[in-house]
């Protein structure tokens, strides 16, 4: 485990020259990146890198091209003493927090585009959002440069645009994808399920419940789409649905039967905060 509080780094180059000294000795660095607002989520992502690897690096950053113009950046959950501590906790050796700036400097105009894999799911709701994950963690990788990166199952579409980001532009980077950490009712966790008030929080598990319930039904030996996305949706209690969407879990295209490892997947607002979930169904 890691000593103490982790070592804060704010510039990119500071963060380069400690993997480098890190990589000089031998070592495997494991990386998780976020945006803040840590919880029990992703300290599970932690605890599994550090078990994983010699050092630890997070990065702690928002980043601003990753949201949409209506989209909650101004408003966000911050809290880095509160970021700082769990990651100590979790035995983290590195936060890297860097600047807008540092990441984005002025001149900046390269996007890293991703194609099919964006185009489903969150894709047309929130136009522009995984080319500029790609772009960040692109950034990111380059930066830290670690053997490994891990990131958490409920943000699925983004963990697969991640996959293929690595093994497309050949990043040599192992990537590890967490599954869901949950509250005790079944609500994934979020840094988003802050802004949910108690009346809303109760309202939330019907994601998850929904979810479960077609993937007990799948499990009880129905296999057509239709049916258990019409068992999802009747547990359902949202104020707007986006998508209620079973894919097939590599290329994240809709199936009409499970004949494969599919994932249903899930979006919808509860009052004005946006909400994912997802399950796999099928082996």
């Amino acid at each position: 485990m890691g000593m103490g509080d982790p070592l804060v780094i704010r510039t990119a180059a500071e963060m380069s020259a400690w993997s480098s000294a890190a990589h000089a000795r031998g070592e495997r660095i494991a990386f998780v990146p976020t945006m803040g607002a840590l919880h029990e989520g992703h300290v599970v992502l932690l605890r599994d890198g550090r078990r994983r690897a010699d050092r630890l690096a997070l990065s702690i950053f928002v980043n601003p091209t990753q949201f949409g113009p209506r989209e909650d950046l101004a408003c966000y959950p911050r809290d880095l003493p509160g970021d700082l501590a769990k990651a100590a906790g979790a035995g983290t050796d590195v936060a890297f927090v860097p600047e807008v700036g540092d990441i984005y400097p002025a001149g900046f105009q390269t996007t890293v585009e991703v194609g099919e894999l964006a185009r489903g799911l969150d894709g047309p709701f929130r136009p522009g959002h995984f080319a500029g994950v790609a772009t960040v963690v692109a950034k990111l990788f380059n930066i830290v440069r670690p053997d490994l990166a891990i990131f958490g199952e409920k943000d699925f579409q983004q963990l697969a645009i991640v996959r293929r980001l690595v093994a497309d532009l050949a990043m040599g980077i192992e990537i590890i994808g967490v599954p869901t950490v949950r509250e005790g009712d079944g609500l994934a966790m979020s840094s988003r399920n802050a802004y949910l008030t108690t009346a809303e929080r109760v309202r939330a598990v019907s994601l998850s419940r929904a979810l479960f319930a077609a993937r007990d039904r799948a499990a009880a030996g129905e296999g057509d789409a239709a049916a258990l996305l019409e068992t999802a949706r009747a547990a359902l209690d949202v104020d707007r649905l986006d998508y209620l969407e079973l894919c097939d879990v590599d290329t994240l295209v809709p199936v009409t039967r499970v004949d494969r490892p599919t994932v249903l997947a899930v979006a919808a607002f509860i009052g004005r905060t946006r909400l994912i979930d997802n399950v796999r169904i099928g082996s």
